[in-house]
């Protein structure tokens, strides 16, 4: 039962993961256009949600 329960863990991960590096490759997106307008509170929150994406794939990615 564990080796079941493990192998739709990994394939829930293998799914996720593209899924992560495109949010990812959006909040930088958007990162960055905050930096140009100076806009620190946008930067603040892409900073935030860049941190949880990272740890999230992270953890999938282990």
């Amino acid at each position: 039962m564990k080796q079941v329960i493990n192998t739709l863990k990994r394939t829930d991960a293998e799914r996720r993961i593209p899924v992560l590096k495109l949010e990812i490759d959006y909040e930088l997106a958007t990162l960055f256009d905050a930096l140009k307008e100076k806009d620190q509170k946008q930067i603040n929150e892409c900073k935030r949600k860049l941190e949880r994406l990272r740890l999230e794939l992270v953890r999938l990615e282990a």
